[in-house]
């Protein structure tokens, strides 16, 4: 991640495409997240290919595994983390305040 590196700050990657995160990962993951579960899922073309609104997530940490664990390609990234906190990686002024 640029801004990690541009901050020096230590980082590892994770290729969850080649990896996928299972059920213990991706609520530890929603444990740490400092916005809405239901940020974890892209609001893209492809979730709407699959007729799911993204509002009707809102709150519904079930929901969001189950479509995660379903569809890998539709968790947000980056996700960063810190110690026990986690944001979502968008903007990158974001990720700057996070990780300084």
């Amino acid at each position: 991640m640029a801004v990690a590196d541009e901050l020096g700050v230590e980082h590892e990657t994770v290729l969850y495409m080649k990896e996928p995160l299972d059920r213990e990962a991706l609520n530890a993951l929603a444990d740490m997240l400092e916005d809405p579960v239901e940020d974890l899922v892209r609001d893209d073309a492809f979730l709407k290919k699959l007729e799911i609104d993204h509002d009707s997530l809102a709150g519904d940490r079930d929901a969001v595994i189950d479509l995660l664990l379903e569809h890998k390609r539709l968790l947000q990234r980056p996700i960063v983390v810190r110690g026990t906190r986690a944001i979502i990686g968008r903007p990158t002024e974001a990720v700057r305040e996070f990780l300084s």
